[in-house]
């Protein structure tokens, strides 16, 4: 057999991707890179001042975005979304979950209303985006699910304990997603970053930080939003065109044990 051509670098031109809770962070991070790496973006969040900035940089840069508001725990909402993908731009290739709270507390602490709106906000919002996202994939022949997890999905911590379930589930139905429409040409993963500088983590002082790298981090460094929005385009790319059921860890090491 002849060897292979080495692809050429990820490129999305002509492609569709929805991403949400792209007003800061990881999902900002990551619909900026979409847009440069050549795909048409719609930004989803709940704060409409924050989708602006984003789309006017993404637009400002040469890239194709526009901003919707949605809240992904409402199907209506979603639904709506995903058709705003397919009549702005003409189709849906990649979409990105994103959206998600990261609430404190063992069981007993966690109010039912809390593990409840935990769920709905993590979990749910995924079986409702796939739902609505899919058939709009499959118009295309297929494409990219994406959902930003996380690394307590796989090995929770104290005081985690409904976002450590619901992010368990969302890994497990990404894989479920896989495994039902992957011989349609739907690619399902789940990408799980450590501890990312976002504004989600803006709180901790640099004692705090300095204590958890030495603990948890083999690697040196702080993860940043980029970081994780590169692993989104390689995989919603060709380039990650048999990567599929697949939970990415992008953690400095942390999951590799050093506690």
């Amino acid at each position: 057999m002849e060897p292979q051509a080495p692809l050429a670098v990820a490129s999305l031109a002509g492609q569709v991707a929805v991403v949400t809770g792209a007003g800061s962070g990881i999902g900002r991070a990551s619909a900026t890179a979409l847009a440069a790496a050549g795909a048409s973006v719609v930004l989803a969040g709940r704060t409409r001042s924050n989708l602006d900035t984003a789309v006017a940089e993404i637009t400002e840069a040469g890239g194709q975005a526009i901003a919707q508001c949605c809240d992904v725990t409402d199907p209506a909402d979603v639904a709506a979304l995903v058709h705003k993908a397919q009549e702005a731009f003409g189709g849906l290739d990649i979409f990105l979950g994103n959206a998600g709270i990261s609430p404190d507390g063992a069981v007993e602490d966690t109010s039912i209303k809390g593990w409840s709106e935990c769920i709905s906000t993590n979990l749910t919002s995924v079986f409702l985006s796939a739902k609505y996202a899919l058939p709009a994939l499959l118009e295309r022949d297929g494409g990219s699910f994406l959902v930003i997890a996380g690394t307590l999905g796989l090995r929770p911590s104290r005081q985690k304990a409904a976002y450590a379930a619901s992010k368990a589930g969302a890994i497990s139905l990404v894989k479920s997603i896989a495994i039902d429409y992957g011989d349609r040409n739907i690619r399902s993963n789940a990408i799980c970053p450590g501890l990312v500088a976002t504004p989600l983590t803006s709180h901790l002082t640099a004692s705090e930080l300095a204590a958890y790298y030495e603990r948890h981090q083999p690697l040196i460094g702080t993860i940043q939003a980029t970081d994780i929005a590169s692993a989104v385009v390689f995989l919603a790319s060709d380039q990650g065109r048999f990567i599929t059921g697949q939970t990415i860890v992008i953690d400095a090491g942390q999951q590799a044990g050093l506690t």
